[in-house]
């Protein structure tokens, strides 16, 4: 019984360590950030790969995302948007071209070369990603399997 307890202990205060480490981020990328985002709440980062950092962030209660290369270079931001939002010509461009998949997730995705919309779309057991212009143009299409499923979980 005291082996159990002392485990738990031991359990909890690693768990507790674990989650109060924060990345590292170097000083360049963190001043990029304030600089482009000062407004922004909550930010937590993570450490995509080996070149680049994310922040988690909101600004007005809005959640966003933005990457930045290790040398402090802006390289995207998203953020979520509603159906509502989405504009007639890139509806119509999903309606046309992806006629009886649903909408599960949409996004504003900004880059350096400008903006796209981004899709997370299903229609039966058919996942697919895909991004449009702003002027209704299919810029990525990209069909998921389960197993890229399982990688992004």
């Amino acid at each position: 019984m005291k082996t159990s307890k002392l485990f738990v202990i031991a359990f909890a205060a690693i768990s507790i360590n674990a989650c109060a480490q924060k990345p590292n981020v170097p000083e360049k990328v963190n001043k990029a950030f304030t600089q482009k985002f000062s407004d922004a709440k909550s930010v937590k980062w993570d450490k995509e790969n080996e070149t680049e950092w994310e922040a988690e962030f909101k600004i007005n209660g809005q959640e966003y995302s933005a990457n930045y290369s290790t040398d402090g270079v802006w390289i995207e931001t998203e953020h979520e948007i509603e159906k509502s939002a989405i504009p007639a010509n890139v509806k119509q461009t999903l309606d046309t071209e992806f006629a009886g998949y649903k909408i599960e997730e949409a996004e504003i995705s900004e880059t350096a070369e400008g903006s796209v919309y981004e899709f997370e779309l299903e229609k039966d057991k058919t996942n697919m990603e895909v991004a449009v212009s702003p002027d209704g143009k299919v810029v990525k299409k990209e069909v998921k399997t389960e197993k890229d499923e399982e990688t992004n979980d």
